[in-house]
């Protein structure tokens, strides 16, 4: 497993999404404090969206982190 950290401001905040099954997930979009900044979007999801949309306001400066796994698929 690998850790992503991205630098960045907070641009947008969506609404939390509370699907029928009971899923939730707000988006949100930070733009980076790269040379050149890009606009990366992240979901939260489940029992995280509520803390998120307390702890956070558009605008924020935050440091966003990221586990991924890769898998190399051999044909």
């Amino acid at each position: 497993m690998s850790e992503l950290k991205l630098k960045g401001t907070i641009k947008v905040i969506g609404e939390k999404q509370t699907f029928d099954s009971g899923f939730q997930k707000v988006e949100f979009v930070v733009t980076t404090e790269d040379q050149y900044p890009q606009d990366v979007k992240f979901e939260i999801v489940q029992d995280k969206c509520d803390d998120f949309l307390k702890y956070n306001k558009v605008g924020k400066k935050v440091e966003v982190s990221l586990m991924y796994v890769v898998t190399n698929i051999k044909e």
